[in-house]
């Protein structure tokens, strides 16, 4: 994808030169071509062919924050029996 954008952008500095260079162009004329024929395509163009990635990042950051909220979650509950007490304390009062 990138070499393509490597060869319009190379394409449309050529003719920015061209009409920059020309007997009757002007270095103003040169830096328009070279915006509306190089950098504003190319930019949509981009855009538009970078937005699936764009989508699969998104999901993927919200299924990694929902997993982690979902694993802080389940480690948060009080008492779910899945362990064992700790230590065994003696009641105040009596000696072991």
């Amino acid at each position: 994808m990138y070499i393509l954008a490597i060869a319009w952008l190379y394409v449309a500095i050529l003719m920015a030169v061209a009409e920059a260079t020309h007997s009757t162009g002007t270095l103003l004329g040169g830096i328009v071509t070279f915006v509306l024929y190089g950098l504003l395509p190319l930019a949509l163009v981009l855009y538009v062919m970078g937005t699936p990635a764009r989508r699969r990042a998104i999901k993927a950051r919200e299924s990694a924050e929902l997993r982690a909220a979902q694993e802080a979650a389940s480690g948060l509950a009080p008492d779910t029996g899945a362990e064992t007490a700790g230590d065994v304390v003696a009641p105040v009062g009596k000696e072991a």
